[in-house]
């Protein structure tokens, strides 16, 4: 198997335990790494790293546009390794190396955007009213970057935090997800081959329940920017909240991808296909509530049918398969789960509803019409292949029903009028919203959630904002000190 080390203040280690755990191969259900398991110990030789980086004329003392060209160096190393790191990506958490591929290829644009934006940070001048004074604001490095991120999209959620801390000029100490740490792992070596100065960037690997607290709570950490679960965020909220701490919060999604009868119905399946049986639904932004209006319901669902039939399962290092395995035993259960739930609740599956037999975690695409919105299957996320079809009568219903959830991340709306996409687009309580496309995204454009999905944003200028505090500085260039025991207005 392949056996990694961790990387600390520039020195790739073993955790200080000395113990590894086996990081499994989804689509096989065998180990075929072992990954350092972290200790609190190992988290605070890494912060103290990234604190002491912050700090080094190496690192500190760089001019934006000298850390702009780093990050360029980065990007033209990640270009020629994204395939290497695809085929990473695929054997640890399963998703499609078809999908990964593109995915990679495209990551390098990510660190290119921030490279250019790095010396683009730009105070301010105020125009003060007081004579004599002048008074600037300066844009600064919020400091130590805690980078918690998951197993579906490692390397992209990990990039898209690195590139816009880098570029304000933090320091990170990164921790991926235990059930898909390698990619992390293969890609920080380019971190060291771009010339990024030691500490400035550190991964330690790990499970949650052992070192998630102590990377938090540090108190050198100065902010944490977390993708995964509701749970895990409100908990990092909290313990961060105790020091006044800033967070960077992507969770869950339970979007609605809305069909009005005015839609190009065969756009609309292909979107709808693509919303939730890309990653086998293990996605945030999955569009795992269709909402189709009643009028092109059944014909809708006829049309679905066919095509989902198609997809072809299997092992996902093969560029001709489309659905791939759950990532994790836990998720495995927990998507077949739910699928019992959804039937238990009255919903119909006319479609799939069942694990497949042999080796790896691969569960059927499943489809339930029936379904109300009321139903556990419609308010939680399963994070799997798994689509639920409720039916609407009239654009209110349509918006009711999708902003009737505890999430905002995503939505989807399918129509031909102009009037219709602006004003349901405008009403839909969500951070992002597509029009006759879904799962579109691109560096330039800011992504996060509304209401329980999360705070803050990630991609775009918006994103580098999250890694920068403000300073206001006075200056006293003419103007008279005033006796300070006697009062003027």
């Amino acid at each position: 198997m392949e056996q990694y080390k961790m990387l600390i203040a520039g020195q790739w280690v073993d955790s200080a335990s000395g113990q590894c755990f086996e990081s499994m191969n989804p689509a096989t259900g065998k180990p075929w790494a072992l990954i350092p398991r972290g200790t609190p110990e190992d988290v605070d030789r890494a912060v103290r790293a990234a604190h002491a980086a912050l700090r080094s004329p190496a690192w500190g003392g760089l001019s934006a546009t000298a850390r702009g060209a780093l990050l360029r160096k980065l990007a033209d190393l990640l270009a020629s390794e994204a395939d290497s790191l695809a085929r990473t990506e695929t054997r640890d958490n399963g998703k499609l190396i078809a999908e990964m591929t593109l995915q990679l290829r495209y990551l390098p644009q990510f660190l290119y955007y921030f490279a250019g934006l790095a010396d683009k940070v730009e105070g301010s001048v105020p125009p003060i009213e007081k004579p004599g004074i002048f008074n600037y604001t300066r844009l600064e490095p919020i400091g130590v970057v805690a980078a918690i991120t998951p197993w579906n999209s490692p390397l992209l959620l990990a990039v898209s935090k690195l590139a816009a801390a880098l570029a304000a000029g933090c320091t990170m100490v990164m921790k991926p997800s235990e059930h898909a740490s390698a990619s992390l792992l293969e890609f920080a070596r380019l971190i060291e081959r771009a010339g990024i100065p030691a500490g400035v960037v550190n991964v330690i690997t790990g499970f949650g329940n052992e070192i998630g607290d102590a990377i938090v709570s540090h108190p050198k950490v100065a902010k944490i920017a977390f993708t995964g679960g509701e749970v895990g965020g409100r908990a990092i909220s909290q313990l961060a909240a105790r020091d006044f701490k800033s967070v960077t919060l992507e969770l869950g999604g339970k979007s609605p991808n809305i069909v009005f009868d005015d839609a190009i119905i065969d756009d609309a399946v292909k979107g709808a296909i693509s919303g939730i049986f890309a990653a086998s639904g293990q996605t945030c932004i999955a569009g795992s509530r269709l909402l189709l209006s009643r009028r092109i319901h059944d014909e809708f669902v006829e049309k679905l049918l066919t095509f989902a039939r198609q997809a072809r399962i299997g092992d996902p290092a093969s560029m001709d398969t489309q659905v791939g395995p759950i990532t994790t035993a836990q998720q495995y259960d927990r998507v077949l789960g739910y699928i019992e739930i959804a039937k238990q609740e009255g919903a119909k599956c006319v479609l799939g509803g069942n694990r497949i037999a042999g080796e790896g975690l691969f569960v059927e695409p499943t489809i339930f019409t029936g379904v109300h919105n009321h139903m556990r299957i419609a308010q939680e996320e399963v994070f799997g292949p798994v689509l639920s079809v409720i039916p609407f009568d009239s654009d209110e219903e349509a918006i009711e029903i999708a902003n009737d959830t505890l999430y905002g991340l995503a939505a989807g709306v399918w129509t031909q009028s102009m009037k219709r996409a602006f004003t349901v687009s405008n009403r839909i309580e969500a951070g992002t919203v597509w029009v006759n496309t879904y799962r579109a995204a691109s560096f330039m454009s800011p992504f996060g959630g509304y209401k329980h999905s999360g705070i803050g944003r990630e991609n775009g200028v918006d994103s580098i904002r999250e890694y920068l505090q403000t300073k206001s500085v006075w200056m006293n260039y003419g103007a008279d000190v005033p006796n300070p025991f006697v009062m003027r207005i």
